[in-house]
């Protein structure tokens, strides 16, 4: 048996038994999309798997650098950063490729905890639950692009993240040279995924100095999630591991355009048909596609927070960098912030391309996958589609995005269907969480500030 054949606390335990596996990691998911773990000696393994375990919930109590947030956090000094009760998911096996000794990951969530309410990987199964009731279920998959760079933790805290040197220089996308030179790296990654049962549907250089984009292998909405969690962290891992690093910022540097981190997902019906596809209308889309891009289309300014959820985010968003600044929506057209894609049943779907490298993907995608199903609830008709240059067009003032993240959190705040889908519990946690990271940027003088005004003003 493979640990991605894992379907219950029984398969698991046996696995480790017959495997005789002494490494057992545990992790979940911190508000940022972080990897938040520790190893566990396996009789506590055992323990936790049947009866669950208890983890700080400090981690949804602090940022990305590990400040505390204020006293409208969660959770704090107010509450004593009490344990929260986390229940690992048997399913979400993976072996470590990355570790010499034969080493397991499982990953947990506070599904019917008293943190479910702010857990990311909670609140996309519970938009995953609400299609489940409407007789739909989501599949999913995730593009990434990530630069790697000829440089250790150690050396960019050194040059002060400046000057940093890529693997490979210039502008050269869909390059056979530069995949071909570095063979070996390409191979590691595809190796490590396949490994980690993530699969890579293709890996290719984007346009830029040392970019790289992996298109994942598309599964159910849920591991589609994990997936693309485990994908980034271990991405990181195994470039440190070769004296290199990744960055999966939605833009590093000025000079080169932002780093995407497209969803792909469509929904089945109960008997296992396609609810996107329907031979009679134009492009094959059913009606449910149409309202699904209707809901995601007028939602999106509304949940954009849970999306780009960092500063950094709205670097990207802006005109002519490959990047939308509003809600559109077009046919096949990849200027739009919403790509509907036709295709067979098998392959019809949406592509949701405001999202960057930097996304939470628990997050992400039930924003995306929970617009789309209130869409379909309240049968929201999208606008006419794009047609050409999505960056030319005028829209209706409800389809502009926020330009901050602060703004995001405010629209997030007053979303009535955020409250609906998600919960008033999340949307204030996460709304505060997010107003908390765009303060503490305004706290700092950058280097534009300093070139601009030190001697002028």
């Amino acid at each position: 048996m493979k640990p991605e054949n894992l379907s219950d606390i029984q398969s698991a335990r046996k696995f480790i038994e017959d495997n005789q596996i002494e490494n057992i990691k545990l992790a979940v998911t911190d508000s940022d999309g972080v990897l938040r773990g520790k190893y566990v000696q396996k009789k506590k393994f055992e323990s936790a798997l049947e009866n669950g375990f208890g983890f700080c919930d400090v981690i949804f109590g602090w940022d990305s650098n590990d400040e505390l947030y204020g006293k409208d956090s969660y959770t704090g000094w107010k509450t004593a950063f009490p344990d929260a009760w986390a229940q690992i998911d048997p399913t979400s096996a993976r072996m470590l490729p990355t570790e010499d000794n034969q080493s397991i990951l499982f990953l947990a969530d506070f599904s019917g905890g008293t943190a479910e309410g702010v857990c990311p990987r909670s609140i996309l199964k519970k938009v995953l639950a609400r299609l489940n009731k409407h007789g739909y279920t989501a599949t999913a998959s995730s593009e990434f692009e990530f630069f790697v760079f000829d440089e250790t933790p150690e050396s960019i805290r050194e040059k002060g993240y400046k000057n940093l040197k890529t693997i490979t220089p210039g502008n050269f996308g869909y390059s056979v040279l530069r995949n071909s030179t570095h063979a070996d790296l390409y191979h590691q990654i595809m190796e490590m995924a396949e490994a980690m049962d993530m699969p890579i549907e293709g890996l290719h250089t984007e346009t830029g100095p040392g970019v790289i984009e992996a298109a994942l292998e598309h599964c159910n909405a849920l591991k589609a999630a994990d997936n693309a969690v485990l994908f980034k962290t271990f991405i990181k891992v195994l470039a440190q591991q070769n004296d290199l690093m990744a960055t999966f910022m939605a833009k590093w540097s000025a000079s080169y355009p932002g780093q995407s981190g497209h969803l792909h997902m469509s929904l089945k019906n109960s008997d296992g048909s396609s609810a996107f596809y329907d031979e009679k209308n134009p492009h094959s889309m059913s009606d449910e596609m149409r309202w699904f891009i209707g809901g995601q289309q007028q939602l999106m300014p509304q949940i954009l927070a849970m999306v780009a959820s960092t500063c950094n985010s709205y670097t990207r968003l802006i005109p002519g960098f490959w990047a939308p600044t509003v809600a559109s929506w077009g046919i096949d057209n990849r200027t739009c912030a919403i790509r509907a894609i036709p295709g067979t049943p098998k392959s019809q779907r949406v592509e949701y391309r405001i999202s960057a490298a930097d996304i939470n993907p628990y997050l992400a995608l039930a924003a995306s996958l929970g617009s789309g199903l209130w869409g379909i609830e309240n049968k929201i008709e999208p606008t006419e589609p794009v047609e050409g240059n999505a960056y030319e067009k005028q829209y209706a003032k409800d389809l502009l995005l926020p330009t901050t993240l602060t703004n995001a959190a405010m629209a997030l705040k007053a979303s009535d269907a955020a409250r609906d889908l998600f919960g008033d519990q999340f949307v204030e946690h996460f709304a505060y969480t997010r107003e908390w990271e765009d303060q503490q940027q305004r706290k700092a003088i950058t280097d534009w500030q300093l070139n601009r005004y030190f001697e002028i003003i």
